[in-house]
């Protein structure tokens, strides 16, 4: 008999990737998982999905601890960055990459360049999962979701019926939803929310209903040094330990929930509900003190960098230089951003209610609207010139119906 060949599948312990254990065993690989976990679970979860792995077949299963990693991987250079994608969603499956990075890691180890996934040829992750690879190196990718798709336009009936016939048990709430899970947040696809409807009762993660947030209002206090979270109420903590008490104490009172509609990678819309309580509040506290510490310019121009950042991560291009060459813009434009800034929540939103810094870029003897230490005549000078364009071609074209008026015919110093 033909000895099986090793392949490293990046393994969750969902429908998608269970499928593909005795899927890729049947077709003559011998199956090695890895779960990256990026902190999304507990550890009653951690432990199911090593289970999940053995009761499946696998020849090896390793976990790897990825919590570090996606904070300075991702949640560093994003926050600096301030925005989302199409100015909604936060990148919560940004994991993608550092998952890619632990499975070549774990092929390293087996002497092997085959790598499979669980992505489906519909979304998004494919070309994450598929170009971060290629970037690394000559691999085989092996896709097996992409590859019944083929054949079954129900693909994830027929993974649950492919499953449960060789003796498999199926979660229920596998069966309605796409559920992905991480240090960053919750995403749900699938069902009813694909249908543009009403979301049900079960899309729901980390996020309270609003009947049972608590009925006090919370504070928090988040110190930031170049840009970058580094301490909670006044306890400086890891990156990804400050993220995790942000998502369970923000999650309690319904912040960071959103329904989100947006152009997907491949061209398709894309509607899911995820919910980031921690990353949602590092955005909304950054933003504060950013705004409060950087010039005018910066504060315009920086927008343009991110989006162009974002748009890189969203759609695979994790390893190009661009991203790079703009974190190192993002990066610098940080050198300021220190201090600390109060959130404040009392259910469903989160706000930035105080700053500190010794950077804010307040005059000394001014006050937007209330005082000045300029006089009038410098006022009325400031308005002469820095409306001289606009006012100069209302005086020439002052005539009925937009004609132009008796003017001067031109304008000297041109």
């Amino acid at each position: 008999m033909t000895q099986p060949r090793p392949i490293v599948l990046a393994f969750s312990g969902g429908l998608d990737t269970s499928f593909c254990v005795p899927y890729l065993a049947a077709r003559g690989w011998e199956v090695h998982t890895v779960f990256a976990d990026t902190g999304g679970v507990d550890a009653g979860e951690r432990a199911y999905i090593e289970q999940r792995a053995h009761e499946l077949g696998v020849a090896s299963h390793v976990t790897v601890d990825g919590g570090p990693a996606i904070w300075d991987g991702f949640v560093k250079p994003f926050v600096r960055a301030g925005e989302g994608y199409q100015g909604q969603y936060p990148l919560l499956v940004s994991d993608r990459y550092l998952i890619v990075e632990a499975a070549l890691g774990r092929a390293a180890e087996l002497g092997t360049r085959a790598i499979a996934h669980g992505c489906t040829g519909m979304g998004n992750d494919q070309v994450r999962f598929d170009l971060a690879v290629m970037a690394r190196g000559d691999y085989r990718i092996v896709a097996p979701i992409r590859e019944i798709q083929k054949e079954h336009t129900q693909v994830r009936a027929y993974e649950q019926q492919y499953l449960e016939a060789r003796g498999f048990h199926v979660r229920a709430k596998q069966q309605a939803y796409t559920i992905n899970e991480n240090l960053l947040g919750v995403t749900l696809s699938g069902g009813e929310v694909d249908r543009w409807e009403v979301p049900g009762e079960g899309a729901v993660g980390w996020c309270l209903p609003r009947a049972q947030w608590p009925d006090e209002a919370l504070e928090l206090r988040v110190g930031f040094e170049q840009g970058e979270a580094v301490s909670l109420d006044g306890e400086r903590l890891p990156g990804h330990e400050l993220l995790a008490r942000l998502n369970r104490a923000l999650a309690q009172y319904g912040v960071g929930r959103g329904l989100y509609t947006g152009d997907t990678t491949i061209g398709l819309k894309g509607r899911i509900v995820y919910e980031a309580p921690g990353l949602v509040a590092l955005l909304a506290a950054h933003r504060a003190l950013e705004e409060a510490v950087l010039s005018k310019q910066q504060n315009r121009f920086k927008p343009e960098v991110a989006r162009k950042w974002v748009e890189l991560v969203y759609e695979g291009f994790f390893s190009d230089p661009l991203k790079a060459d703009l974190e190192a813009f993002l990066a610098s434009s940080q050198a300021t951003v220190n201090g600390e800034v109060v959130l404040r929540t009392e259910g469903g939103r989160v706000d930035a209610v105080a700053v500190d810094s010794p950077h804010i870029l307040a005059a000394g003897g001014a006050t937007y609207a209330q005082a000045a230490d300029w006089g009038v005549a410098e006022a009325e000078g400031f308005i002469k010139l820095f409306g001289m364009s606009s006012t100069l071609w209302a005086q020439v074209n002052r005539g009925g119906n937009g004609a132009p008026g008796a003017g001067n015919g031109g304008i000297a110093g041109a």
